[in-house]
């Protein structure tokens, strides 16, 4: 207990739903022995990065309070949000909630780069 605090991961809404498509997916690569595939590299990005958040709640890049979308304001009354990069340019989008006993980290997306840039209102050049 790093911060003196429990921290766990909760995965919601869309973040849940994306990784149970790839748990499946990922699970059924193994059976066939496609250990190489696109989606058990993002699927061990993604461990590593629950990982990361677990030993520090801090660890995704946080984003400015101006660059927040408000859909993620208005769905989920957030003010702060973290980042991470993962593999094959995917992101994976975090907020924290604390008490006196825990800090838990709500991941709410789990989406391409494409995806991304759409919901933070990012153009392509």
């Amino acid at each position: 207990m790093k911060f003196g605090k429990r921290v766990s991961i909760k995965l919601i809404d869309e973040a849940e739903e994306a990784y149970k498509k790839l748990s499946q997916i990922v699970g059924y690569q193994k059976e066939k022995d496609r250990l190489n595939s696109d989606e058990i590299k993002l699927w061990n990005g993604i461990q590593r990065a629950l990982d990361l958040v677990a030993d520090n709640p801090f660890y995704g890049e946080n984003a400015k309070k101006d660059q927040i979308p408000k859909y993620y304001r208005e769905k989920y009354d957030v003010d702060a949000i973290f980042i991470v990069d993962l593999p094959l340019y995917w992101r994976m989008i975090y907020t924290l909630e604390s008490d006196k006993v825990e800090i838990v980290a709500f991941v709410l997306d789990i989406y391409s780069h494409d995806e991304y840039n759409k919901r933070f209102g990012f153009r392509k050049r």
